[in-house]
């Protein structure tokens, strides 16, 4: 999706704050083209790699509960654009209607299969469709729910100038997030007055600091931080 020009777009992101955002974003249309690029070829590589193994998770999960081997929900990404997410389903079927959106660690909802998927991000793999399609990207905001984005601050509004992402330096930091909501008595209400403004605070630093450069060593960051226990 090409970057737009400020009057075209939405009218909720004209705004001041969004527009500091904007204007960094504008000068870098080079690295922009580079980043969608890369995403479409290295997409579809691994596409073509992990092919073999989706097939064999696919049977796992159908195995393993009743339901869809992906898990399809709404989600927020460039524009205020609306799409349905891929994902592996590693909850029981309809969670989304027997729980909060946000998921908590030793959630009841999580299958059998779904708790290894999830612990090794494995979940994760069929977001590459939506890489190819554009929707996403391999770098940038992860994708809310439109319920959390209704409610964002002017600025947090920046972070849909770009397509939304598998991995970013939010998704590094907090990348235990379940533990962290585990022990909250209001789970939406600690992600959105706790949670998700610190999360914004490390992705609007990235909007400032975007390079093409910068996109593949947040990749390979997540790579090492899925394998270690704790990031520093």
């Amino acid at each position: 999706m090409r970057f737009r020009k400020w009057d075209n777009l939405p009218e909720f992101m004209k705004c001041d704050e969004v527009r500091v955002y904007y204007d960094i974003l504008e000068k870098k249309q080079m690295a922009l083209g580079l980043k969608r690029i890369f995403d479409v070829i290295v997409a579809v590589i691994m596409l073509f790699i992990f092919a073999i193994p989706i097939l064999v998770i696919a049977i796992l999960i159908k195995l393993d509960s009743p339901g869809p081997v992906f898990y399809r929900q709404e989600r927020i990404t460039i524009y205020g654009k609306k799409f349905k997410i891929h994902k592996f389903r590693t909850m029981v079927n309809y969670a989304d209607k027997i729980g909060t959106a946000v998921t908590v660690e030793d959630d009841v909802r999580i299958t059998k299969i779904g708790s290894k998927l999830r612990h090794l991000r494995i979940d994760e793999i069929p977001q590459l469709i939506d890489v190819l399609m554009g929707d996403m990207s391999f770098v940038g905001t992860r994708p809310e729910v439109a319920k959390y984005v209704e409610k964002y601050k002017p600025e947090y509004n920046a972070t849909l100038l770009l397509p939304a992402g598998i991995t970013s330096e939010a998704s590094i930091r907090y990348k235990d997030e379940d533990k962290m909501l585990r022990a909250a008595d209001d789970v939406d209400q600690v992600y959105m007055e706790h949670v998700l403004p610190d999360k914004m605070k490390w992705n609007l630093n990235s909007i400032k600091k975007f390079s093409f450069h910068r996109d593949i060593w947040t990749m390979l960051r997540t790579f090492i931080a899925v394998l270690v226990k704790q990031y520093e």
